[in-house]
């Protein structure tokens, strides 16, 4: 890895550039692991592995003006290997460009980990050709062996994602593959549209719980709805998302 930050509290990272080779394995750009309050403004990240990767006992987490390709893209996890607990709260990435990525905004997690991930928002993202430009895998098995089917999984609730655009590589523009037994809830699409140059484009979904409003493209309607018009997401500065009347999720900074 280039940068890490570990075990750490109120650390401000500003105008950091990385650069490795798009086939460099495991040169994550900036890794984030038990840390909280990180602010990671105005850094341009190339390599091998995932641009910023936030794992376990991280929290309050906030990105600005990120630039990211080569890479993996920005991903929180893996998390729950070999059984372990993983928890990651209240992450926004705000304001973002991924180029020729193979993922853009991602979480990952292990089959048999326990858990949580919660309060993430990523909003006003460009994707220019990135081959799976929204994705939540709760079925990771970075292994050369085949990963046993496990029913503990690390729960995955409130992420918004809000204003992004560009365009996919894949057919499957966004893909929510989450636990049969622990469902993703509260996913929220708002002002999304992701094109494919040659092609159309699709939503997958297994064992997801969500809802979009306002252009959603393409249509996530494989999202089951029936937690629609709770409250999103509950800050611990005790902003509240909700279900807006109008056009524009109204929300308080991080």
């Amino acid at each position: 890895m280039n940068f890490v930050i570990s075990k750490s509290e109120a650390v401000r990272v500003f105008g950091v550039k990385v650069t490795c080779p798009g086939d460099s394995p495991n040169t994550d750009g900036i890794h984030i692991t038990k840390s909280t309050n990180i602010v990671l403004q105005d850094c341009k990240i190339g390599t091998g592995d995932d641009c910023i990767s936030i794992v376990n006992g991280s929290s309050t987490i906030k990105m600005k003006r990120i630039y990211c390709g080569p890479g993996h893209g920005v991903s929180i996890g893996s998390l729950g290997e070999d059984n372990s607990v993983g928890i990651v709260t209240n992450v926004v990435l705000d304001t973002a460009l991924l180029r020729e990525t193979t993922n853009g905004v991602r979480i990952k997690t292990w089959q048999g980990g326990s858990g949580y991930v919660r309060g993430v928002r990523f909003e006003n993202v460009r994707m220019e050709d990135v081959a799976n430009p929204i994705i939540i895998d709760q079925f990771y098995c970075d292994s050369p062996t085949t990963c046993q089917n496990q029913t503990s999984a690390v729960q995955i609730s409130q992420i918004v994602y809000r204003n992004i655009s560009g365009t996919t590589k894949s057919k499957q523009a966004m893909k929510f593959a989450c636990s049969n037994t622990v469902p993703c809830s509260n996913l929220v699409l708002s002002n999304v549209n992701l094109e494919k140059k040659d092609g159309t484009v699709e939503t997958y979904c297994n064992s997801a719980q969500g809802f979009g409003y306002g252009l959603v493209h393409p249509s996530a309607d494989c999202l089951s709805s029936h937690d629609k018009g709770s409250i999103l997401i509950d800050w611990k500065d005790n902003a509240e998302l909700t279900e807006p009347t109008g056009d524009h999720i109204i929300h308080t900074e991080l």
